[in-house]
């Protein structure tokens, strides 16, 4: 028998998600990959004929937890500027059935956030006390969320041109999740002396040189909708020792991997490690004799793990 599937918008996401610990769920999820009790395929991309936009299809599958999934986000050319949305489709494995179809605008965020406070715990040094942030949207917001309580910051400084014009709305929301927060007036104040860069920006091009830092670092990088974006020089990877969220998906689509293993003969077996290696331990943390680089694309196994803690606390609602 087919059943209907509880469908979630954005604002019911966002209240459920608030009562999710989605660093716990993260941690599971990597370490089951690591275990083989979860599955990971690569992103699929598609494109619209006429160059009329495109979408990707992130997939997942949890084995312990029954379930499997795909979000589906699409980005659609228009003249007033192109649109991106993206939904998360719940199926169980034991009945083949749709369980649950979720706005995942709220899901996207959190997870992307959260992965990257999860390698932050897995790769920062235990006493790293200076914290920089480059951005200030709603994915800056939350990664300062979910990586204020990492270690123990000494200071919080973050840097965006988007602050410059004095956008106090957006200062009081920065402020009011950690009242630590300093704005920078340049990006080389904000990153000066920094153990940890969280960049946290759309950029298609480098936001900044790990070559220009004082001293070893930990830059943690995430995606976005612009074809082969990077937030550092693709050819600084093979001066940096080099961590990612799945390394066998992620050198296939993050854009400095790309463009580095073409142009600047950098080779994806470099790779120190991954998620699933350092939340298992097979794999060494990084020694700091040179800059730490963590790159996240954003797994769909990510998006399957928070849909279905939303499902569940769902049905117990």
């Amino acid at each position: 028998m087919s059943s209907t599937p509880y469908v979630i918008a954005q604002p019911q996401a966002r209240e459920l998600l608030d009562q999710v610990d989605v660093p716990k769920i993260l941690r599971k999820l990597f370490r089951d990959l690591a275990a083989g009790q979860a599955v990971q395929p690569a992103q699929q991309l598609v494109e619209f004929p006429q160059g009329a936009g495109d979408f990707i299809n992130y997939l997942g599958v949890l084995a312990e937890d029954g379930v499997y999934g795909v979000k589906t986000s699409p980005y659609i050319v228009r003249k007033d500027g192109p649109l991106v949305t993206a939904w998360t489709l719940l199926m169980s494995m034991q009945t083949g059935q749709p369980l649950l179809l979720c706005d995942a605008g709220e899901l996207t965020t959190a997870r992307t956030a959260a992965t990257t406070a999860v390698a932050v715990d897995a790769l920062a040094l235990p006493h790293a006390s200076r914290l920089a942030i480059i951005g200030s949207g709603p994915v800056a917001q939350a990664h300062l969320h979910y990586v204020k309580n990492v270690r123990e910051w000494h200071s919080i400084s973050l840097y965006s041109p988007s602050l410059a014009s004095q956008d106090s709305q957006r200062l009081a929301q920065l402020t009011a999740i950690d009242s630590r927060l300093q704005v920078q007036d340049s990006r080389e104040e904000a990153i000066l002396d920094a153990d940890v860069i969280m960049l946290c920006t759309s950029s298609a091009g480098p936001v900044i040189d790990p070559r220009r830092l004082s001293k070893p670092a930990l830059i943690t990088s995430i995606s976005t909708n612009a074809v082969r974006a990077h937030e550092v020089p693709p050819e600084t990877l093979s001066d940096m020792q080099v961590y990612c969220d799945y390394r066998l998906t992620t050198p296939g689509s993050a854009g400095e991997m790309l463009i580095a293993s073409e142009q600047h003969g950098w080779d994806k077996s470099s790779i120190a490690g991954d998620l699933a290696e350092l939340l298992s331990e097979q794999t060494p943390r990084p020694t700091y004799d040179r800059h730490v680089f963590f790159r996240s694309i954003g797994l769909g196994l990510e998006d399957i793990a928070l849909a279905n803690a939303i499902y569940q606390l769902h049905r117990q609602n």
